[in-house]
């Protein structure tokens, strides 16, 4: 498929998220060029119909906008200010939609490192999984000033269902750390809760639609336990070492602010104490399967 310079965008990182992103992109009429390290993973992007760049120079060269859907800051920060990364290849102007769950202290340096060289960076972390990326039905939440979200609005609206600017930059990564937290949270009280039921003789799947017609539902409730757990697919596309991660970024960020919240440190417990029983590739809904061997997670 040929390519026109107008309007083209970058995608970087093609797995599971970003591959969706991609092809959403194309669907609202953009022209996309994408890359990724891992020479299968961009075959079977290029096999759904998403072009190739031979190398960042190239994505630099001939995008106005990159996203970004990359594992941890990290990487991120590696690939914008590492050597020969965005920073050193970028004119002034160039928009960077960062969709990473990443730490909001590290993406205020960037931005900050990133405006002197004339590069917007906009943290827009997002949620609905890899079939809300590929049905651009995702929920995005920005992070930087009105005029830069409003700049990347049409880029933004071809990705996600549902656009909250929540602040500025890093208050989208602080919202999407809450609404992961809380989901993580949620797995661990449901299945305890739906548990003790079993235990009591009433099945989960007598309870769920009571529950999700009462004040105890929650999207774990009415998403995940009926498509993922009880049908027992576990299926997401989002794993366990990504969940982990962004507890581990919630209990870095109430460490840091000092802020007492001992259900959040139970919670943080839980999950890292997860990873011995748990392979990092699992279905992140599997922990309703774990036992924790904590006496007291206070």
């Amino acid at each position: 498929m040929e390519m026109t310079e107008e309007r083209m965008i970058g995608v970087v990182g093609l797995g599971n998220m970003g591959r969706g992103m991609a092809l959403s992109l194309m669907r609202g009429g953009f022209a996309v060029l994408g890359l990724d390290k891992n020479p299968q993973t961009a075959e079977r992007a290029n096999a759904d119909g998403v072009n190739l760049a031979a190398d960042l120079a190239e994505i630099v060269r001939r995008c106005e906008t990159i996203v970004l859907s990359l594992p941890n800051s990290s990487i991120v920060k590696e690939l914008l200010v590492g050597d020969g990364g965005i920073q050193d290849l970028a004119q002034r102007g160039l928009m960077i939609i960062d969709t990473t769950t990443a730490d909001p202290e590290v993406t205020r340096e960037l931005a900050s490192a990133l405006k002197l060289a004339g590069i917007v960076l906009l943290d827009a972390p997002v949620s609905g999984g890899s079939r809300g990326a590929l049905r651009g039905e995702l929920t995005m939440f920005l992070g930087g000033s009105e005029a830069d979200v409003d700049a990347a609005r049409p880029v933004l609206s071809a990705m996600g269902g549902k656009l909250f600017h929540i602040g500025d930059t890093g208050a989208g990564n602080i919202a999407k750390i809450v609404n992961n937290l809380l989901t993580a949270s949620h797995l661990l009280t449901a299945s305890e809760a739906f548990r003790m039921a079993e235990a009591a003789g009433v099945k989960t799947g007598q309870l769920l639609d009571a529950v999700n017609a009462g004040s105890g539902r929650s999207g774990v409730t009415l998403y995940n336990y009926p498509s993922r757990i009880l049908s027992g697919t576990f299926d997401s596309g989002f794993t366990m070492q990504l969940m982990r991660k962004d507890v581990a970024l919630a209990v870095s960020l109430y460490e840091k602010l000092g802020v007492d919240v001992p259900v959040t440190r139970g919670v943080g417990q839980i999950w890292s104490e997860s990873a011995s029983a748990l392979a990092d590739g699992e279905d992140f809904n599997r922990i309703v399967n774990f036992r924790s061997t904590a006496a007291n997670c206070q």
